[in-house]
């Protein structure tokens, strides 16, 4: 079979995958909600590997406490969109990427202007706890193939890392309390889906400070640019508690959901 024209960039993946492979990461729609510490790097590990669409889904600005942890946080991009400085990144890489961004927070009251069947894979790499039980129940009852991160925060131990079905995810707090969730509200995920996850659970051992940054959003500010409705919210304020994490975890959350979609996409 002759050769196609694939792209220079993805060379070296055209030549472990092959290039009826490459045809079918190119074809692929992903959406990915929250592009935070897990979020920002499954984007980049699929634009890297050719997956021809992705759609990003975040609500937030870059904060400068985002620095250590999220692929498009520099000292350069606090308090820009997050999806518009990664979609900046993104096409870095791959200026023929179609990047898709949203700005908004995924709930209740959004998920309607979501076309979840329209997409081959969800990622879910949300924070909110209510609204990872909407998007996780919403979203397998789609077409789609839904993946979900657990949460990757107090966690330093890289090879403790797991991928496991979600109702077989052990040691992590999130997959627990979402079960919970689940099971109180007697509403159930419509079908099986894969967890990234740790049991690795450590303690916070230092103590919250302000960033002190002018150019941040915390505490709220409303001439921050992007969505004026939205001017006046930041997670960080509205959380119960602000764990500690890094980068070399969450990063690897966020790379090993990219690795899914590629290996679903070479059994195909």
């Amino acid at each position: 079979m002759a050769q196609k024209n694939i792209s220079p960039i993805f060379n070296r993946a055209q030549l472990l995958l092959g290039t009826d492979v490459m045809d079918r990461l190119a074809s692929l729609r992903v959406i990915i909600f929250g592009v935070g510490g897990v979020g920002s790097w499954c984007a980049e590990g699929l634009v890297r590997s050719g997956i021809g669409h992705v759609t990003i889904v975040d609500s937030d600005r870059v904060c400068i406490t985002n620095v250590n942890r999220q692929l498009q946080a520099t000292s350069l991009t606090v308090g820009m969109v997050k999806v518009d400085a990664l979609k900046a990144r993104l096409l870095e890489i791959n200026p023929s990427a179609d990047i898709e961004t949203h700005q908004q927070i995924f709930s209740a009251e959004t998920a309607e202007t979501f076309n979840l069947d329209s997409y081959d894979f969800v990622i879910d790499c949300i924070d909110s706890l209510q609204h990872k039980v909407q998007l996780i129940e919403i979203a397998t009852r789609s077409s789609a193939t839904l993946l979900s991160s657990m949460g990757a925060a107090l966690k330093v131990d890289p090879t403790r890392i797991r991928v496991a079905e979600f109702w077989k995810v052990q040691g992590c707090p999130l997959a627990k309390m979402l079960r919970k969730r689940f099971r109180r509200l007697k509403i159930f995920p419509a079908k099986k889906f894969l967890c990234v996850y740790s049991d690795e659970v450590l303690p916070n051992r230092g103590t919250a400070a302000a960033c002190g940054s002018d150019r941040c959003v915390c505490p709220k500010n409303a001439d921050a640019p992007g969505d004026t409705d939205l001017a006046n919210h930041e997670w960080c304020s509205s959380k119960a508690v602000i764990n500690g994490s890094l980068m070399h975890i969450t990063s690897i959350f966020g790379l090993t959901l990219a690795g899914l979609v590629i290996q679903e996409a070479s059994r195909s």
